[in-house]
């Protein structure tokens, strides 16, 4: 009789405690002008699974941007870029008719860039684009092979296979040639990686350092906000991002389906903006600067000091919970609300929020071609039935959509009218555009942009597109495996 006591009285003690809890939580969300659509679905999921439902908001689902526990104040090259940002919008704005062909009908994505991420436009630049992880790896490894000074290298994942250990080897190499090795990997990315692998670099020379170290204890967990970018970074002068991580299934498939992925070389005056990117992550993990070889000295007009000469303006930009915006997520809503003509997407996940979503289907229905690209297959069977229940909507808008069949499609790239894109690590859902550390390139260029759109054309000869017919024909099963992770959609 006295357990039972006990065991009632713990027990009520531990729901009113749960309750209690779960109460400020829900409060929070109300009264704090979050995402009423995000806010709704994590209250229904508290409710409908207690104390699970708890734990999960905790862990994932709180919004730290909000609540500034990232912060990029006090670094100084974001007063730096703060202030050329500022000069570079005020010049912008003087010379109206006078702006670069390029760059003169992108006026609105150029200032939104420099205005909510303070994106330095950069003119002289040098660019590669690769669309498969094996050319763009031995691209990357090719350069890092060749490094004089500095090395920083900066993936989400890092595997220990042949890839990883092959990078690992030449990493070490070079820090035993007195260059200077910078890595940063992304904890929850690279979970699987052995102590002995990080230990042997380490050992060597090798700085290597975990971005968001997954703890699963304390209220103020961060598991939720991974670091998504894919950098390289050579003596100052060379840059690579994209989608490629270091691991064998972005180079030759590994165990799993064939991988197709788009990556970009740089070489001119964005790849200090590239550095800069790297700089802050790194700064964020030590709270220690990294010496800078080569200071920042952007503006409109040609840098005498830079030997790239091609004209091709760029804008690195970097999102996530350490800025005031969802600053990619803006510029994608910008780009799909600019075309006039037509519109190309590549993305292996599809959970847009409503603006996007909606942004689409206005485009579509307005006269403009529409042209979306998901894999069949993908490595999440969860969040790829998610990302198939938008099709529908975006089929009765008239937007075509092409599911690729040779493997997994794990490029992230946005084109209009062929002549700007974006190429970067963000992939079109909630996570990437609002949540993860992400960047980008705006690549104001025909060029750049028909080269990308040309891949999407010779994508299409192994990819089906979907007809609303077929579509409506898909199995009950399907249909309902939509529709329920429809319903988790906004917490992907």
């Amino acid at each position: 009789m006295i357990d039972f006591s006990f065991s009632s009285f713990f027990s009520l003690m531990l729901y009113l405690f749960y309750l209690g809890l779960a109460l400020y939580f829900i409060y929070d969300l109300i009264f704090k002008r979050h995402n009423p659509v995000k806010s709704l679905s994590w209250i229904v999921v508290m409710l409908m699974l207690p104390y699970i439902g708890l734990i999960l908001y905790i862990y994932v689902g709180r919004d730290y941007r909000r609540t500034k526990i990232y912060s990029r104040k006090g670094l100084h090259d974001e007063r730096l870029k703060k202030e050329l940002s500022a000069q570079q919008v005020e010049q912008l704005n003087a010379n109206r008719g006078e702006l670069p062909k390029p760059i003169a009908s992108h006026k609105k994505i150029v200032l939104l860039a420099l205005n909510n991420s303070r994106s330095i436009l950069t003119e002289h630049n040098r660019t590669r684009l690769y669309f498969t992880g094996k050319e763009a790896l031995e691209a990357m490894y090719k350069s890092a092979e060749g490094a004089k000074q500095h090395i920083h290298l900066q993936s989400f994942i890092i595997e220990n296979d042949s890839v990883g250990t092959q990078w690992k080897n030449l990493l070490i190499k070079k820090a035993k040639e007195e260059v200077d090795v910078c890595v940063i990997y992304d904890d929850f990315g690279s979970w699987h990686l052995p102590r002995s692998f990080k230990n042997q670099m380490l050992e060597a020379g090798v700085h290597i350092q975990p971005f968001g170290k997954v703890r699963f204890t304390g209220m103020r967990t961060m598991i939720n906000y991974r670091n998504h970018r894919k950098l390289l970074i050579v003596d100052g002068v060379e840059g690579f991002l994209g989608g490629v991580n270091i691991a064998d299934r972005y180079y030759d498939g590994g165990n799993s389906l064939e991988w197709h992925d788009t990556h970009m070389r740089i070489e001119g005056e964005a790849v200090r903006q590239l550095e800069s990117s790297f700089l802050m992550d790194w700064f964020f993990i030590t709270h220690k600067n990294l010496r800078r070889r080569k200071p920042y000295s952007y503006r409109l007009p040609p840098m005498q000091e830079d030997t790239v000469h091609e004209t091709c303006y760029i804008q690195i930009v970097s999102s996530g919970p350490d800025s005031d915006w969802a600053d990619i997520m803006q510029l994608y809503l910008t780009f799909i609300t600019e075309a006039k003509e037509r519109i190309s997407i590549t993305t292996p996940y599809f959970i847009p929020n409503e603006s996007i979503l909606n942004a689409l289907r206005t485009a579509a229905l307005g006269g403009v071609e529409v042209r979306l690209m998901l894999p069949q297959e993908a490595d999440s069977r969860f969040v790829h039935y998610a990302s198939l229940s938008y099709v529908s909507e975006l089929l009765e808008a008239g937007v075509k959509v092409y599911l690729y069949t040779k493997g997994f499609i794990h490029s992230k790239t946005i084109s209009i009218d062929g002549k700007s894109c974006i190429i970067g690590s963000a992939n079109l859902d909630n996570r990437s555009l609002d949540d993860h550390f992400e960047v980008g390139a705006i690549v104001y260029n025909p060029a750049v942009s028909a080269e990308l759109e040309d891949q999407f054309d010779r994508y299409l000869d192994d990819s089906l597109l979907i007809s609303p017919r077929t579509w409506e024909k898909r199995p009950v099963r399907q249909k309902v495996s939509e529709a329920l992770t429809r319903l988790l959609s906004p917490l992907l």
